[in-house]
């Protein structure tokens, strides 16, 4: 049970100390494909001064730097207000961050993680803020990137899922797996129990791979209530494997609690919440409503209805966020991206394991950052992708690109 903060910036915070100036800090990006590796820079920048206002990149500036984002810039747009330690969102900020933007939004410095972002021409993109002395750096969030995660979209294993236990290093990024820490939930939790008059708001799912469809939904059910307090009961992964299949959850609880904790509108999160809303639970928490989207309800292993009890006292509501993204049809974003291929996936950390679900496709969305980083699985030959804008390299001869 984690307990979230406040619904985002504000307060007393955003108006600096007694007497002083607040601090204004910028951030920008991509933000695609969000994860808790970009809340958590986020979360840092906001502990550097007082209020943050984060630059989201239009998908033009990001498919002539990067290539074609996933996700719209709208959806990012509404991705990012949603991070709790988010102030203010700039739509469409230049792609390289100069004096200009920070002056134009009256931030002193920018924050940035400790990887570099380079242009399509090669250059930093923050090459000017930091000549001025106006660039601090945050602390990447180790075991999470963006393509490790389509790594385990694209090659079907289940090597991330809780049960299995840390292997050191993702097989296709080299990444280390991130290992969950009180520290680290303290710091995204942190939050207040429920007062007197709150309406306490039950939701339950797996929320794997948070994104915009999580998003309005909750965004929905917040709007049901003067004063709600929502707590999101998340699954663990052998639970969600049962009702989802494949290798889902692409990420394990550790990873899940920490992108829901992220989300402003939720107060609360069960890890390893019971998959039947039991009349313990309910009691337990005081609940007066539990919610539910427009997604199929998969029934539980004894063949009943997960939310009977709920049902029976009168308190279950369905929402229509409007939405009708998922976790599957982000993956076939990925696919309609990508270029088929049957070869042994290799990366500069070295090879990775061969998936056992068939023919892989492999992502060549630039906005993910997976040039020079992954190629997928399969077939008897290996791979490796030469450089952002160029093609595949098998046994050392360069080969034609199949669409």
């Amino acid at each position: 049970m984690l307990r979230n903060g406040a619904a985002g910036g504000g307060g007393p915070a955003a108006g600096g100390a007694a007497g002083h100036r607040p601090v204004r800090v910028w951030c920008d990006g991509c933000y695609d494909m969000v994860h808790y590796g970009h809340s958590n820079q986020l979360r840092q920048a906001r502990a550097m001064g007082d209020y943050l206002i984060v630059g989201v990149h239009t998908d033009e500036e990001i498919a002539k730097h990067k290539g074609p984002p996933v996700f719209t810039q709208e959806e990012r747009y509404k991705m990012v207000q949603a991070i709790k330690w988010v102030d203010e969102i700039a739509p469409g900020a230049p792609y390289v961050t100069t004096l200009e933007t920070l002056d134009k939004y009256n931030c002193d410095f920018c924050v940035h993680g400790d990887d570099i972002t380079l242009t399509i021409d090669g250059k930093d993109t923050y090459e000017e803020v930091k000549t001025a002395g106006r660039y601090r750096e945050c602390k990447r969030t180790q075991g999470v990137s963006t393509t490790d995660l389509v790594g385990r979209m694209l090659l079907m294993t289940k090597a991330h899922h809780s049960n299995i236990g840390p292997k050191g290093h993702s097989p296709w990024t080299g990444v280390s797996q991130f290992l969950q820490t009180s520290q680290k939930i303290i710091q995204f939790a942190s939050g207040k129990e429920p007062q007197p008059g709150d309406t306490i708001i039950y939701v339950a799912g797996a929320f794997d791979l948070f994104h915009i469809g999580h998003v309005d939904f909750l965004e929905k059910v917040h709007q049901l209530a003067e004063r709600p307090y929502i707590i999101a009961g998340l699954h663990f992964d052998q639970e969600v494997n049962r009702y989802k299949g494949k290798n889902y959850p692409i990420m394990n609880i550790h990873e899940r609690t920490l992108s829901v904790l992220a989300c402003r509108y939720v107060s609360e999160v069960v890890i390893g919440a019971p998959y039947a809303v039991t009349a313990d639970l309910l009691d337990h928490f005081r609940v007066t409503l539990v919610c539910h989207g427009m997604t199929e309800v998969v029934s539980d292993k004894d063949g009943s209805d997960p939310y009977e009890e709920p049902k029976r006292r009168g308190i279950f509501q369905l929402v229509d966020s409007g939405s009708n993204l998922t976790t599957d049809l982000i993956v076939q974003r990925i696919i309609k991206n990508s270029t088929k291929w049957s070869v042994l996936g290799q990366t500069k950390h070295g090879t990775a394991a061969a998936s056992s679900e068939g023919e892989v496709l492999f992502d060549r969305c630039g906005s993910l950052g997976l040039q020079r980083e992954v190629i997928v699985t399969l077939g008897g030959s290996s791979g490796c992708w030469l450089s952002q804008r160029g093609g595949w390299e098998v046994n050392g001869e360069a080969s034609e690109i199949l669409s």
